[in-house]
Parts: structure tokens; C-alpha cells; sequence
């Protein structure tokens, strides 16, 4: 579903951040992207969302393009950023309903999903509120309701745990394990390897702008010649390796 291939980017046209990154996300499939801070794991996500236009290779969503089809390639993903960004002159309620509107969702549909949504993470009492009086997991949360409105082809996923409490993150694994069920391709970018390890079906483990081990746990495990490893004995390997 999700093909990036070759992919070679940054933020200056002569100073690559990734180099050749490919790796696929396939629908009903959760893919968990690893690795150290400035690894690349948010530059790769920048441009798959097409944030950033690549120095070289392609992105590809269900055979679409960012250049063959713009507006259908941004519609078929939803996106939960690391660090939420909100309109703080909107309440939840107009965030969620703004989001409904933007990707033409009937009222029906819209009403019949947010109320559940809300149920799950607690928010019904702070609908008519406003974000500055949101704590980072309110907020957090929010950005996790907008994005879970929406049945994308691909939903893409950015440290979503940060400032969540316990019960939020319970929800937050069930409802990515739904969505997966119901065909969505996930790509989820997180620092918490055992639950990686865990969740997730295939990996790409970054290091240094490059996809250093590539696949599910047992092929990662053979690229390593590591036959009993977890991903965090991996990932210790593969930081110790690029220090060098």
C-alpha cells in the first residue's frame, strides 16, 4: 500500500538527512520505525506525508503520488504528531467537527464515531473547552480523536505515547489493533521498544539517516546474526555500531 523507495532527503537541497530509505507499510499492517533521536525517523515521516519534497526516489500510497494526484494522496492518510498542534481559538468540538469537514465526512458517520471516541478517552466534559486549559495529554488526546475520526488507508503515527496516561495508551493500543483489523496500514514511530516489540509486525530500524535492519523481529534477527535477540538487544547493536 505505502511504497517508499530510494528515498533521499532533507531540509537543504545539499545536505541529505535520509539516504536510499525504502521500506513498505501494507494494509492491515502495523510497521514500527526505531531509532536514537535524529536518526531520521521524523524527516522520513515529513516526507511521506509530503511535507518536504525528496532529493531523490519516490512515495507512493495505493499507486498514488504526491505529483500524479495531490489531493487524493493527502486525503487517504491521517497523522498523529509527537507534539500536538491545535487552533487555540477552537474548542475539541470544533477541532473534531473541523477535521470531519475537511475530509467530507456525513453527519451520521461523524457523530456516530466522535461519541464513541470521546467515551473511550474520557473527553466528553472538555468538548466546549479550549486547548490552553488542556494538560500535554489532553492535548495529546485531541490530536488522537481528530485522526481517529477518520478510517484512512494509512495512519501514520509519531510518538503518540508522550504525556498519555496509562489508561489513554490502553485505548490508544486497542484502537490501533481495530484499525488494523479494518485494513488500515499503520506507520507508528516510538521510543517504547517492548511495546514495539510487542504490537508490531515489521520494523525499520534507523541509524544515522539509513535503514540500518529492516523487516519482521526473525529477519532483523538474521541480518544481525543475533538468532535470539529482542529489538532492544538489536537496537543497542545497531547504536553501538554506528558510534563507531
Amino acid at each position: 500500500m505505502l511504497e517508499v523507495t530510494g528515498l533521499t532527503g532533507g531540509y537543504k537541497a545539499d545536505v541529505p538527512v535520509i539516504r536510499d530509505v525504502s521500506f513498505t507499510v501494507g494494509a492491515g499492517e502495523l510497521v514500527g520505525m526505531v531509532g536514537m533521536n535524529g536518526a531520521g525517523k521524523s524527516t522520513v515521516i515529513k516526507h511521506v506525508l509530503g511535507l518536504i519534497e525528496p532529493h531523490q526516489g519516490s512515495v507512493a500510497l495505493n499507486g498514488e503520488t504526491l505529483a500524479s494526484n495531490r489531493a487524493l494522496f493527502r486525503s487517504q492518510i491521517a497523522y498523529v504528531p509527537e507534539t500536538p498542534r491545535l487552533y487555540p481559538e477552537l474548542t475539541l468540538r470544533e477541532h473534531m467537527k473541523l477535521t470531519a469537514m475537511a475530509y467530507g465526512m456525513d453527519d451520521a458517520l461523524y457523530e456516530e464515531r466522535s461519541e464513541r471516541l470521546l467515551g473511550i478517552f474520557r473527553m466528553k466534559e472538555s468538548l466546549d473547552a479550549f486547548p490552553g486549559t488542556f494538560s500535554k495529554g489532553m492535548q495529546q488526546k485531541v490530536m488522537i480523536l481528530c485522526a481517529f475520526l477518520l478510517q484512512p488507508a494509512l495512519l501514520i503515527v509519531d510518538e503518540p505515547f508522550v504525556g498519555l496516561d496509562p489508561l489513554a495508551i490502553h485505548a490508544l493500543l486497542e484502537l490501533l489493533e481495530e484499525m488494523k483489523a479494518q485494513g488500515t496500514g499503520i506507520l507508528l514511530s516510538t521510543h517504547i521498544l517492548g511495546m514495539a516489540e510487542k504490537y508490531c509486525d515489521r520494523f525499520v530500524m534507523m541509524s544515522r539517516g539509513v535503514v540500518a535492519l529492516y523487516g519482521t523481529l526473525e529477519d532483523m534477527r538474521g541480518q544481525a546474526a543475533m538468532p535470539d535477540a529482542t529489538l532492544d538487544d538489536l537496537f543497542v547493536r545497531v547504536v553501538k555500531e554506528s558510534s563507531r
